[in-house]
């Protein structure tokens, strides 16, 4: 594997890039295979910003569109907000040093964002209304998923916030989507509905996080969820915990599911430039448990020390037991000149 980025900082606040990565056997065994892009993020003023990049990759057993791009822009000011991107990925694009989750789309999206600051309440620091879109193309031109929704949110002095959404999709499936290992959607169209109600607790808080609740509808069934994130309880100056737990409830015509994840994060600091970290996450959809221990130390302005240990366990009836298990050690060292 061998990477290579070049980046120049240029104007106040912008820059401009290339990338070139290579990986001498492709996953499927048919040679080597390369990618290579340009990109480039401009900044005006204090909130307007735009951008985007143009790749291309080299697999020698694909034919097909290799290509991929985006550009994007954005309007952050306090009071009024605006995002349009397009993003387009070939259907031979095939970034072997990296990932890619889809491929053969084209994606439309775009956002409006209203927040005023109320004077007259002494409570409330700010209000926003927004509404946004997602527009989904496969290569033909077919519609393949849409997502609208509309969010008011109000955020206090406090800086605790709560938040309602409103969310509408649309999906079609050219293939069975599997929810669990027993339990698929058969293919079709579907356009669904749902609400989310969210609260957040301010972090100046000996203990905050997030609490939201989802229900609606869900293909042709029915959805509830609940989830508690970011949870952060500070035990001392040096150590806190934050718990997590996701619950899905999932109601169709061919069945229920019932998801649930648990996790708790610790986090110890030594000094200001030394920390340990350990993630635990247990999953009961797939009995699987897994757990990370990660060590940083910055021994040197720039310079740092990692130590990562990871364990994933299969703990079902019938389970395999140990998953896979790794030791990565990491060091970086800055040279200023």
């Amino acid at each position: 594997y061998s990477v290579v980025r070049l980046k120049r900082d240029v104007l106040r606040r912008s820059a401009i890039g290339a990338l070139f990565t290579n990986r001498s056997a492709a996953v499927d065994g048919g040679g080597s295979s390369q990618s290579y892009g340009l990109d480039a993020a401009f900044g005006f003023g204090d909130n307007f910003e735009m951008g985007g990049y143009w790749a291309r990759t080299e697999t020698p057993t694909l034919t097909g569109d290799d290509t991929s791009w985006q550009a994007a822009l954005n309007y952050a000011g306090d009071a009024y907000g605006v995002t349009a991107s397009h993003l387009s990925i070939g259907d031979a694009f095939n970034p072997e040093v990296g990932f890619l989750r889809r491929s053969d789309f084209d994606k439309s999206s775009g956002s409006l964002r209203y927040s005023p600051r109320p004077a007259s309440i002494s409570w409330i620091r700010k209000l926003t209304w927004q509404a946004n879109l997602d527009y989904f193309e496969d290569g033909s031109g077919r519609m393949e998923s849409r997502r609208q929704s509309g969010r008011f949110s109000v955020e206090m002095e406090s800086a605790d916030q709560l938040s309602f959404t409103r969310t509408r999709d649309f999906d079609r499936l050219d293939a069975p989507f599997e929810v669990a290992s027993d339990l698929a959607v058969p293919t079709g169209r579907y356009t669904f509905s749902s609400n989310r109600l969210w609260f957040r607790a301010g972090e100046q808080r000996r203990l905050s996080g997030s609490v939201s609740y989802q229900w609606g509808s869900y293909y042709h069934g029915d959805l509830r969820s609940l989830s508690v994130s970011q949870g952060r309880l500070v035990v001392s100056n040096q150590l806190s915990l934050e718990p997590g737990v996701s619950l899905n409830l999932i109601d169709l015509p061919e069945g229920d599911s019932d998801q649930t994840v648990f996790r708790l994060r610790s986090d110890y600091a030594f000094s200001p430039r030394m920390f340990a970290s350990a993630l635990v996450q247990y999953n009961t959809a797939t009995d699987y448990l897994s757990s990370n221990v990660r060590f940083r130390w910055e021994y040197a302005p720039g310079s740092e020390l990692f130590v990562v240990w990871t364990d994933d366990r299969d703990t079902g009836p019938g389970g395999t037991g140990l998953r896979t298990r790794a030791l990565a050690i990491k060091l970086t060292r800055l040279l200023r000149y």
